[in-house]
């Protein structure tokens, strides 16, 4: 698990780079180089100005429909991480049974530690790398988006319901909703894990003080990008993970 989580922080901290966030402050436009502007950044940007054009100049509608549009091209991506991640789960308990049979830190008992759980994985048909590689697919989509709210220059002469979509939101209502679903929906996701561990407990936490601290410094736009996207992550959560989360509220109320 550890040795999973280093993975996906790592590519997701080369992807970062690689996909040029220097240049978040520099606008899109059609004379920008390289192929994450050219191909990524700059066509998502024509996108929401497609969609905004076509609602009376609404970007803030545009963002809306924008953010639905790639979560749904993602879906089957998230589906299969969640599924990969339901697998991973279910096989913990035996995993717990290895480490504890092969407990010794010699080489020989590692090696031996090793095998068996590479023999455990087959026989559940299970790839613990299974579900980063949906995440590594998403991961310059959600990126680009974001570049292209930050660089597409219209969207932050436009204002929509209460706020400016280049400013920050003066009631701070979109980065508070914004933290709430956020914790909602990683709720949701950790519904029904027996062997939660510290490590995703305190993440149910941090994650959602993260997203507030950045929305309340970023324009609005990009938080109305955040809302958006966790509430179709509820709404997904929850038809996916339902028997699950209905039977976490019933051990609850149990208790």
């Amino acid at each position: 698990m550890k040795r999973r989580i280093f993975l996906i922080a790592g590519l997701v901290g080369i992807l970062a780079l690689l996909t040029g966030c220097t240049e978040v402050n520099v606008p899109i436009t059609s004379e920008s180089e390289g192929f994450w502007n050219s191909y990524i950044v700059y066509p998502l940007s024509q996108l929401i100005t497609y969609f905004a054009e076509i609602t009376g100049d609404n970007y803030g509608f545009s963002i809306v429909i924008v953010t639905l549009i790639i979560r749904l091209a993602i879906l089957p991506l998230m589906i299969k991480q969640m599924k990969s991640s339901k697998a991973m789960q279910a096989i913990q308990p035996e995993m717990q049974k290895l480490r504890e049979k092969y407990s010794s830190k010699d080489q020989q008992t590692q090696q031996k530690l090793q095998q068996e759980t590479m023999a455990l994985f087959q026989q559940h048909g299970v790839n613990p790398l299974a579900g980063c590689f949906p995440l590594i697919i998403q991961m310059p989509i959600l990126i680009g988006f974001y570049h292209a709210i930050m660089r597409t220059e219209e969207i932050a002469q436009h204002n929509f319901l209460w706020f400016d979509l280049g400013e920050r939101d003066p009631y701070f209502i979109l980065p508070l909703v914004a933290g709430v679903t956020t914790f909602i929906q990683q709720k949701m996701m950790m519904a029904g894990n027996a062997n939660q561990n510290p490590q995703m407990a305190m993440m149910l936490w941090l994650m959602p003080i993260m997203i507030v601290v950045f929305a309340i410094s970023f324009p609005a736009a990009l938080s109305l990008y955040w809302v958006v996207g966790n509430l179709f992550m509820i709404v997904q959560t929850y038809f996916v993970k339902g028997p699950e989360l209905k039977a976490a509220k019933d051990g609850g109320n149990k208790k």
